[in-house]
Order: structure tokens, then sequence, then C-alpha cells
């Protein structure tokens, strides 16, 4: 997509001159929508990033938080798209590798990921082709550099047919001395190079993440799709590790949309400074590249890094040591920002106008609609099976297996409840404090397509009720607001009613968005996607001793938050064609959860979202112990009103008088091992013993293996 004839005359009004091609490519880039958010900039002001616990807000490669005294937490999230249809191996696992290097550039050690996928239906082949892909490239990439994959979310809808969406959450640690930014401090360091070296995949990955997906992307767009070497990235970990060990990081960012001159121009542009970049110097591994490849090439495995000119040398043992390639490629300067090649310079531009002077689009914004209401006639038996079974509400072990989520010693939960947990001291440590955090992340498509504000809003509250079922309070958000083609009204209305749904669900929760990551023009022959608003959110509980999210079979069985009727957005009217309006959400009910998750009488708890409390009650059940539940109408079996939980207590009337919310009795905990389902009113029920509900959930199993 070649610079826009609007954009470049704007360019050509701040140089006085046309652009070199090189010049006007990086600008292509630059300006892009996935780097500049020209759609979506002006909808972000109305997040709250702010906290006595932020440190690092939005703006760099990762936020920071303060998590205790003397330690720091980044938090970061990316979406790989575009390339995770074109080529689902390798679109996903560089995504991996890319928000890594985002943790490394802060000075953090990456501890933990989440993924959330969105595919199209299950039952079509090529959904099931890219979700292999995309799963295999996660998991060889995050298990080969050693950092765990411990929560996510994995969704089908048919809007994610001709376009899927992975995105990927990154936590890293870092004692608060550590800390780096990617702000460039001081005219005359050097600009070095570590990584991989440069080669000619990944050309115009910006600019391509930026347009619709055509129908012949996979083939067509291939070159766009960088390749990773996740046993590169592995010796960059450590080799940055080293670096920041014996001080000699200034500053650093990671090489991602837009290669060098992406990496490079921002970080000079953020210190208010400039740069002079010899383009020959950057060590490539393809022959007679040219300027404009080696500036936006986007090989993978590669850091730029501020360095005092004294330290450049012990920077380059460093990375000779980790067999890593190590280029000083130029130095900060006070100027322009300069790129010469072959002895003639090819970009001289200033550096803050490339970085930050794209135009913002006005567009409109359309009225999303709002659907009737046509309520399904279904029996229980029907409705159960088909929900439980549903893809959607089906187990995802297919998926987090294949994950190694225990590399590090930290992690105490692993994937398949409500939240991950992980110690932020290496477990064990003698004498450390058992200060635990929860990390959980994911969206709902269903909920955002009936009503983008009231869906998104009900996102926020469904992140933190899963912190609030292990006890643990919410810390900090990031975000990955995934839309289609702005430039539709209807498009851009239900994405920006997205975004102002989550942005005051994180605000009434207190919970401070302090990063985050656009990805518009998910577009395709097929449609466009609906609006995604992906929410990871971290949070922090004293003690390892959280409640499980299976009944132990000893106790009574209540709902905290108690039952709802309505069905907008559920799993129930996806699977019998019904619609209705979106139950009222607010956020009342995430402290009621946490204090129940913290009361003595407490054996499990499970919060009520996809599929409802009948798959909640379903996903309570284990091998040797039961549920025996009764609701008061098929509705409320299936409504998937967030900011509830089904708790099972010794103590029910104390449990009432410890939270303020309803609490009301659904049955008990039984021994047998056996789900059995009951409607107030109606003539028997459904049973499955756990051989029958394990079938039933194990869809993806069934049909992947």
């Amino acid at each position: 997509m070649p610079l826009a004839d609007s954009d470049r005359r704007l360019v050509e009004a701040e140089l006085g001159r046309d652009p070199t091609r090189a010049e006007a490519a990086l600008f292509e880039n630059l300006w892009s929508e996935h780097c500049a958010y020209r759609s979506s900039r002006p909808l972000l002001a109305a997040f709250d990033s702010e906290s006595d616990d932020v440190v690092v807000g939005p703006g760099d490669d990762a936020a920071v938080v303060s998590v205790t005294d003397d330690l720091y937490l980044t938090f970061g999230v990316e979406s790989h798209n575009h390339p995770s249809y074109v080529d689902p191996y390798d679109g996903a696992a560089t995504g991996v590798g890319g928000i890594v290097r985002d943790t490394l550039s802060m000075g953090a050690y990456p501890i933990a990921l989440a993924d959330c996928l969105y595919f199209g239906d299950f039952d079509r082949e090529h959904s099931r082709y890219l979700l292999d892909g995309v799963v295999e490239g996660i998991s060889d990439y995050g298990n080969a550099i050693g950092v765990p994959t411990v929560t996510g979310s994995t969704q089908f809808h048919e809007g994610y047919e001709g376009n899927p969406l992975v995105n990927v959450a990154c936590v890293g640690l870092l004692p608060e001395d550590r800390l780096v930014t990617a702000a460039a401090n001081e005219p005359g360091n050097a600009l070095v190079l570590v990584g991989n070296a440069t080669g000619r995949d990944g050309l115009g990955g910006a600019s391509f993440a930026s347009e619709d997906l055509a129908e012949d992307a996979e083939t067509e767009d291939r070159p766009a799709v960088q390749v990773g070497d996740p046993y590169a990235e592995k010796l960059l970990v450590e080799a940055n590790e080293a670096l920041l060990d014996e001080d000699l990081v200034v500053a650093a960012r990671d090489l991602g949309a837009a290669g060098l001159g992406g990496a490079s121009s921002e970080m000079v542009a953020q210190g208010g400074l400039g740069a002079r970049i010899d383009l020959d110097a950057v060590h490539q591994r393809e022959p007679n590249m040219n300027a404009l490849e080696i500036l936006l090439a986007e090989s993978q495995e590669r850091m730029c890094y501020e360095v005092r000119p004294g330290d450049v040398e012990r920077v380059r043992e460093v990375a000779e040591r980790f067999d890593l390639g190590c280029s000083v490629i130029g130095e900060v300067t006070e100027g322009n920002y300069v790129c010469e090649f072959e002895g003639e310079p090819v970009v001289d531009v200033p550096a803050e106008f490339l970085a930050d002077g794209a135009p913002m689009n006005d567009l409109d914004r359309g009225a999303p609609g709002r659907p009737g209401t046509d309520l399904p006639n279904v029996d229980l038996e029907t409705a159960t099976e088909a929900v439980v079974s549903s893809p959607n509400t089906a187990s995802k072990r297919w998926v987090y297996r294949q994950y190694d989520h225990e590399v590090g010693n930290r992690t105490l939960r692993r994937p398949g409840a409500d939240a991950a947990e992980l110690a932020l001291y290496e477990v064990p440590e003698a004498g450390g404090p058992d200060t635990a955090l929860a990390f959980a992340a994911g969206a709902n498509p269903n909920w955002t397509e009936a009503a983008p504000y009231e869906g998104a809003y009900a996102t926020a509250v469904e992140n933190a009720t899963n912190l609030a079922a292990v006890g643990a309070d919410p810390l900090a958000a990031v975000d990955c607001l995934n839309g289609g083609n702005p430039e539709k009204p209807d498009v851009y209305g239900g994405f920006a009613a997205a975004v102002d749904g989550l942005a005051d669900g994180c605000r009434d929760l207190d919970v401070p968005v302090v990063g985050g990551n656009v990805s518009l023009y998910n577009d395709s022959a097929a449609g466009p996607v609906p609006p995604t608003p992906t929410l990871a959110m971290l949070g922090v509980r004293e003690g390892y001793d959280a409640p499980d999210a299976a009944v132990t079979g000893e106790g009574a069985l209540v709902l905290v938050g108690g039952h709802d009727e309505a069905l907008g957005g559920s799993e129930y009217l996806a699977q019998f064609d019904g619609s209705d309006a979106f139950p009222d959400v607010d956020d009342s009910g995430v402290a009621a959860v946490r204090a129940a998750a913290r009361h003595d009488a407490t054996l499990a708890v499970h919060d009520v979202s996809d599929g409802g409390l009948a798959v909640a009650l379903a996903e309570l059940v284990t091998e040797d112990a039961g549920v025996d539940a009764t609701a008061p109408s098929l509705a409320a079996l299936f409504s998937e009103r967030p900011g509830r939980a089904v708790v099972e207590t010794t103590d029910p009337d104390a449990l009432r008088a410890a939270v303020d919310a309803p609490v009301v009795d659904l049955g008990d905990a039984t021994a047998d091992g056996a789900l059995s389902l009951a409607v107030d009113g109606e003539d028997g029920g459904v049973e499955y013993d756990a051989a029958e509900l394990r079938d039933l959930r194990s869809v993806l199993e069934r049909e992947l293996d």
C-alpha cells in the first residue's frame, strides 16, 4: 500500500521536498494504522491508566507496575492476526517472540504468557487447520524459550472464518533498579543492534497488518510474514539479562513492526533526539540487500540498544558469548533521524514528525443494532448437551496440554481454571513471602456482537471475576482491541462502543489499563470480525491457599451473585439461533466473589461465564466428586451474566452473612462424580456420570487428535 496522497503532501510540506523512496516507505509503515493508531487513538483517551502502582503507562514497549517495594512487573499484549491467517505456525510463533522482546526491552525477564485465540466455526476444516498451526506455533516458540503459557482463551465464531485473531500477552519481572525504557538518553551514545542477522522476511509487515485480507492472502502476502527462531530468542533473553547485570544498557527497543526503521526512529523520537545510522553496518544474512530492505525488514530476534561509547566492546563480547550477531549501527544525535547507505543519505527526517506526525482519521461512527427477543423452546436435556459440548464451552485441554505451563518454577495453578496463579518469588524460596500473581485473559465475541458496549463492559467484569475467584485483588490490565474496517460506519461504531464499554468497566472496577494494542482492518471476503476487546488482567494475593475450581464433595453449593434469566450473547442462543437482550451487568458481584473465595468455610469457587451456570457446574465435576443442583428456570441455567460464582461451602449461612451480594442455594456437592441438573417445577432432570460428561466436553480432543 503506497503512501497516501494526503500523507505525501504533509511529508512534502514538512521536508520541503519530495521524500526519497526509503523515506516514503518508512512513512507508509510508521503512519499505518498498525503503528500509528490513526482510527483508534481518539478513542483511547477513554481509558484510565494511572494508579499509585503504575510506573510506566501506555506508550513504551510494555507497561510497568509496582508489585512490592522492590519488584516491578511488566505487562504487554500484541496481536499477530493477519500473519496467522497467511502462515498460522510462523505468524503465531513470531507473535510470541515479539511480545517477549517487548518485555526484554523494559529490563524484565519474561515469566508468563497468555494466548487468546479466535477462529471461524469449529466444524469447518479451515478453522481447524488454522487452530492446529497457531497452537503449534505458540507451543513450539514458548516452550523453546522457556516461558510458560499459563492462561488464555479459545473462541469459535463465524465472523473469524476469513480472519482469525491471535492475541498474546506477556508478564515480566524485574527489580526496580533494572528498569530501562525505550527513550534515547544522550547524544553521542552508540546504537547497537544485537541478535539475528537481517534478511528480507517480514517486509511491509506493518502496512500489511493495516489492510483487509484478500482472498489470495495465503499465497500473495506470505513474504510479509516473519519467520521465527525461538532458540535465537532464548539466547537473546539470556544475553539481555547479562547486559542488564553489567549495567550496559541505557535504553532498549525490540525490532518489531517496521523493523530497524521503526525501532530506532521511535527510540530517539521518544527522547526528543535524532540519530545517524549506517545501514551498511547492519549484519545481514542475504546478499545485495538495498537500503529499504535493511530499514524495513521485520526479521525476528533483534534488539536495538543505546550504549555508552565506553561499553560498546563489552556489549560485543556479551553478544559473542551467546552466539548472537552484533553491529554498531550508528549513534544518537541532536539532529534529524538520518540513515545512510553506500555513503549517501537515504533518510533525513525529523524523528518526532516520523514517529508522531500521522494525522488522525475523522470517521463516521454508526450506531450498533440491537437484537429483538426470540427465545427457542428447547428441553433441558437437548439444551444441556448442546451447550456443554459446544467447542466454545467444552474443555480446551487439547490446546493447553501442548504448552509447557510449569517451566520457570513459578506456576501454582495450571491452565483450565478461572485464573492462572504464579509465585512472585520462585518456588520454593527459603524465607520468601507467599505472594501469588493471578493472571486471566480473554473476550467473548458473542457478547460484543450482541451488544458491543455492554458486552465489552462484561468482559472487564468477567476477567476481574476470574481473579476474584482465586481471592486476588486486581492490579492492572492491558487490552488488545480488535475490529474490522474502521472506514465502515457500522463497524467503527461497534468498535468504538466496545472501547467505551471496556474503559467504563475497568474504571468502575478501579483497574488501570496500562497498555495495549489495536488491530483494525480485520476484514476478509467473509466480512468483518466482531468487535473483540481482548483483556488481560493481573491480580495479587497473599498466600498460596486459594480455593480450587473443582468440588470436593463435602459441602453445599451456592450461587454468589444470584440468578439471571437474560440470555443475550449466550452460547445457548448461539446453538439454537435465538436472540435476547444482553444481561444487565455491573461490577458489584466481583468483591462478593473475592470475599467468598477468602472465606474460611469455602472449599471451591468457579465463576459463571461462557455457557452459563450449567457449564460452570459441569466444570466443577471430577472423577471423585459431583454436583446435584436445581435452578429456577432453563434460562437461569444458561444466562452468562458475569460477576457471579458457584461456591462449595461448609457453612452457607456464614458465607451469606459475609458477602454483600445475593447468595442462593443450588444444591450439594456429591461423592459420585456425576452431574445432576433439574429445573424447579419441571418433572425429572438430567444426569451424566463422569465418563459421559468427559465425553461431552472432549469435542476438541475427539476431532483434532
